[in-house]
């Protein structure tokens, strides 16, 4: 039976005020057992973050934009991790790419079923389209997130589809449009969760393996988790080695953690280029070279002669700093201990030696 559009609207009314309901029970429930700690969160505090837009595209804003600002906007804000066209800026994973108008006819990508193929984008594997509206508005740019405005958001999402040929120069996305452009997501039929994310022990063989190799073990047990944001040292390893299992071309990305490399062992390296490595340092520094962020010989340059200079970097490294060296913010490395900190400064300070 088919509803009226004010019957719809009605009852998405009463799912709201159920919902919000809900919220401030639970916040009352935590101020009684928890008393003087915290306080309910007002209705616009929880109307701020219930933005969320779902595939069926309930909870969508009104607001467009062009392809043409979309670029604007995505040279200014989203260019220096991703790439002026989405092929990612040695750092990220490439968004657009490996996508035919085969594929966008059909709603299943041909390239995802190839095992050789060397890298599965981001456009190969979204099947709804409010999927990417919700986290561009949600979570980018990842330094400032939020900060996008509804009109920017439909922006650079119509230049991402204009990069994958969903849809053409000069096209306006806007609450309308975009459910058409649904009907033309290349992978909107291919949604499936019967797979494993990697193959063999490495990318690219061809028998299958959880995505994880964890097991219970109800050993050694920590008595008490003292920080639970953060990934136990021990757990890490569980994918694997992801530095092994990024794209075969172009640059590696991943964090080292696991040693999959049976000539590890005899590396010759410095401890601090391991430490770097380990740690994710080299997804934004080259030694030589800048990627997001300064070379390591850039940093070297800036600050020879300057003998005070290793403590200012040490705290940078580790609480994060911005403007520095551009626009592009250092994140707070919160997992790497201040020794560990102390000996990468103070090695890229003399000069970052490979051996």
């Amino acid at each position: 039976m088919s509803r009226r559009p004010d019957d719809l609207r009605r009852l998405v009314r009463i799912a709201a005020v159920a919902v919000l309901g809900s919220a401030l029970a639970v916040a009352a429930y935590a101020s009684d057992k928890f008393p003087g700690i915290g306080r309910p969160a007002t209705p616009a505090e929880i109307a701020a973050w219930d933005i969320d837009v779902r595939p069926d595209f309930s909870g969508l804003p009104r607001g467009s934009g062009s392809v043409e600002r979309g670029l604007e906007i995505w040279e200014g804000r989203c260019a220096s991790c991703h790439g002026t066209f989405g092929e990612s800026n040695q750092v990220f994973t490439p968004l657009i790419g490996g996508t035919t108008k085969d594929d966008i006819a059909s709603g299943t990508v041909a390239n995802l079923k190839r095992q050789d193929y060397p890298q599965r984008t981001m456009m190969m594997k979204v099947p709804y389209v409010a999927t990417l509206f919700d986290y561009v508005r949600r979570a980018m740019p990842w330094n400032e997130p939020k900060t996008l405005e509804v009109d920017e958001v439909y922006a650079v999402l119509a230049y991402m589809l204009n990069l994958a040929e969903i849809v053409p120069d000069g096209f306006v996305l806007d609450e309308r449009t975009i459910r058409d452009v649904q009907g033309k997501m290349p992978n909107r039929h291919g949604m499936t969760t019967d797979h494993a994310m990697w193959f063999g022990s490495g990318f690219g063989k061809q028998r299958p393996k959880p995505d994880t190799a964890n097991v219970r073990c109800m050993q050694n047990c920590a008595d008490e988790v003292t920080i639970a944001s953060r990934l136990p040292d021990y757990a890490w390893p569980a994918h694997g080695n992801l530095a092994s299992q990024s794209r075969r071309i172009g640059p590696v990305r991943g964090r080292v953690t696991g040693d999959d490399d049976p000539d590890a062992v005899d590396d010759p390296s410095p401890p601090a280029l391991k430490l770097a490595q380990a740690a994710g340092c080299m997804g934004c520094h080259g030694i030589s070279n800048k990627i997001v962020g300064p070379s390591y010989a850039d940093v070297a340059a800036r600050y020879r002669g300057k003998d005070d200079v290793a403590g200012t970097l040490v705290t940078r490294v580790l609480k994060g700093a911005e403007g520095v060296w551009g626009p592009v913010a250092m994140p707070p490395q919160e997992d790497l201990s201040e020794e560990n900190a102390q000996t990468i400064v103070e090695w890229i300070l003399a000069g970052a030696r490979q051996r």
